[in-house]
């Protein structure tokens, strides 16, 4: 069983009687270097623009059809495709600007 460490100990008294403290210095100190871009705009792009694009469309596509069709599961269900349609449009055009299509 490990034992549970400290915070507030040295990293040689944590590391001293580990057989792997090499390799596992060498790995925190490349992780704490690491000078890489924030990913906080791809989650948005990638999580967030989808959700906001399929809502905004579903609602927009509802109050079009809303003058056109009668029927309310008619004009759900159409709304709902015409939504899911834009959205994967929108999708696929990420994909591409991504380099990932």
């Amino acid at each position: 069983m490990v034992e549970q460490k400290t915070c507030g100990e040295p990293v040689e008294t944590i590391c001293q009687g580990c057989d792997k403290k090499h390799n596992c210095r060498e790995i925190y100190q490349k992780l704490a270097n690491f000078k890489g871009s924030s990913i906080v705009l791809k989650v948005i792009v990638a999580f967030l623009l989808p959700i906001m694009v399929f809502i905004a469309s579903l609602a927009a596509f509802e109050q079009i059809l809303a003058e056109a069709i009668d029927i309310k599961e008619l004009r759900t269900a159409l709304s709902f495709l015409l939504a899911l349609s834009v959205t994967f449009v929108v999708m696929l055009i990420i994909k591409v600007i991504n380099g990932k299509g």
